[in-house]
């Protein structure tokens, strides 16, 4: 077969001296008209380095090549400039970005967005354009494809605005598509779509893919051949069969073997209610008029009851908007609700802010996003120590110290770092570092909220058995919300499936993953599961 896209010995590196920080270093690969190759690995392994290499899209001078090269059907893309490269990009080989959000402009309609790369590689302009773009978002299955034209990026969903990139990416009709991370920021459901949607296009249009991926499952279904990369390097390669049901290095067995593992909790006799809701509701009024009368009302969390003892787990399962955090906020009395909440026993739902202060150390929430949750200006142990320093827990300074040094050593973060910053941690000891900050209360109820979704596999794995360490040594019950259902099954005892602030469906986790009721609970399974 023709090699469409070949890459030699690539390396790159960005600075110079003893900063200079090796991202490639000698990679060789290539891929045939219509094949798709994955490259796999963690963040920081030199997938996205060696996508945006190929495109000529490093920030050059800053980013170097030391060697290699990289030819698109014969012309040699390192160091093209001008209409070499600009007859390349957009036109021959597309890529589609892993946050749509961040990728299209905020200011520009879908329509221009896309007619854009018409005009300048094809000087398609005015009506013509505007067919070509009915055309593509149809082709790209956007429901309402001529009502969305003038839409702008934040008027649509995530799976909506990754399916107007997929549109501006195959708007020329390109050879090769790059695919990088396209469905990690998705629900199952839509990623799923997402997914079948990438390959039937790739069928009917013979393109080949550059597919960039940490999610085995995935690449599993979509490619043909993968590089496993680790540090910069490829360290296995080959058809992607071979390499998932026989790897040969360690690394690629550590990916394979990184899913999450289900725990058997100890069974506790008598085991004590923790917190419970009965026909819990979240109403947001939608006003309308002069007067702001309210005329309805956006029903998040619409009648939910359920109960978690001590040392167990409830998942919460469901896709965005469903209502799964409002949930775990409403819980925690940090928004306000109508229906009966109880703690340990007692009614809370009446109490107020000031009342509330006394049982905040029991009840712990981790966010999802652990860079966004941990304040930039205070180091590690300032933020662990802060939760004591507020509700006057453990005494003096030195006293507060040695729980803050119990707190980090429990997680697995050195306490000799608790002076640096957030910034100066990976992302999953930032997730760790969060954990401490909520466990240093020693609480009895956490809410976590979708807190392994932004890692990796393998130190998602990592975190969860963090977590159900943590839960059996301390008697914790947690809320876990998870549009992850790998992860729900892993954690949870229980599970409830949201969907539109109702509950579809909700069982122990045995009943509703081995024999599920509700058709959304169904859909959610085959979607995870793939």
């Amino acid at each position: 077969m023709t090699k469409l896209l070949e890459v030699k010995d690539l390396s790159v590196s960005f600075g110079s001296g003893k900063s200079e920080v090796k991202a490639v270093r000698g990679i060789s690969f290539s891929i045939n008209k219509g094949e798709t190759l994955a490259l796999v690995g963690e963040s920081g392994s030199g997938k996205s380095v060696t996508a945006l290499s190929v495109l000529q899209l490093l920030p050059y001078p800053r980013a170097k090549h030391h060697s290699g090269s990289i030819k698109f059907d014969g012309t040699e893309l390192i160091g093209a400039v001008g209409k070499t490269i600009r007859d390349v990009r957009g036109n021959k080989i597309a890529m589609i970005f892993q946050e749509p959000m961040t990728s299209l402009n905020p200011l520009h309609s879908i329509e221009k967005q896309i007619s854009e790369t018409l005009e300048i590689h094809k000087g398609i302009t005015g009506k013509a354009a505007r067919l070509r773009v009915l055309e593509l978002l149809e082709l790209v299955g956007l429901a309402d494809a001529s009502k969305r034209l003038t839409a702008l990026p934040h008027e649509l969903s995530g799976g909506q605005r990754q399916r107007v990139m997929i549109a501006m990416a195959l708007a020329n009709e390109p050879d090769i598509l790059i695919a990088d991370e396209p469905t990690t920021a998705l629900d199952v459901t839509v990623q799923a779509r997402i997914l079948d949607l990438l390959k039937d296009l790739q069928k009917r249009l013979g393109m080949a893919m550059l597919f960039i991926s940490h999610d085995l499952a995935v690449v599993r279904k979509m490619v043909d051949c993968v590089c496993v990369m680790k540090d910069g390097k490829i360290v296995e390669s080959g058809k992607v069969n071979d390499v998932m049901s026989n790897p040969q290095h360690h690394y690629t067995k550590h990916l394979l073997n990184s899913s999450p593992k289900k725990r058997i909790p100890p069974q506790i006799k008598n085991a004590k209610e923790i917190i419970a809701a009965d026909d819990l509701k979240v109403w947001f009024p939608i006003k309308k008029g002069l007067i702001r009368r309210t005329v309805d009302h956006v029903k998040a969390v619409d009648g939910i009851s359920f109960a978690i003892k001590e040392n167990q787990t409830l998942g919460v399962v469901g896709e965005s908007g469903s209502g799964k955090t409002t949930l775990g906020l409403a819980l925690l009395k940090l928004l306000g609700s109508r229906g009966a909440i109880r703690f340990r026993g007692a009614p809370i739902d009446t109490l107020s802010i000031k009342q509330m202060r006394g049982l905040r150390e029991y009840m712990q929430i981790v966010f999802q996003d652990p860079f966004a949750s941990l304040s930039p200006r205070m180091s590690v142990g300032q933020i662990v120590e802060e939760g004591l320093i507020l509700h006057g827990l453990g005494g003096f300074k030195t006293a507060r110290k040695e729980l803050v040094v119990k707190a980090l050593e429990e997680v697995g973060i050195d306490p000799a770092d608790m002076n640096r910053y957030p910034h100066e941690f990976s992302g999953g000891q930032r997730q760790r570092i969060a954990i401490a900050r909520a466990l240093v209360l020693k609480p009895k109820f956490v809410v976590l909220d979708e807190p392994t979704s932004a890692l990796d596999v393998s130190v998602q794995a990592q975190i969860i058995n963090l977590l159900q360490d943590i839960q059996a040594k301390h008697n914790l019950a947690y809320m876990f919300i998870s549009h992850d259902l790998k992860v729900i099954q892993a954690m949870s005892d229980n599970v409830v499936v949201m969907k539109d602030g109702k509950v579809v469906e909700a069982g122990s986790t045995n009943e509703i993953f081995n024999n599920p009721k509700a058709d959304y609970t169904k859909e959610l399974m085959n979607a995870a599961f793939i």
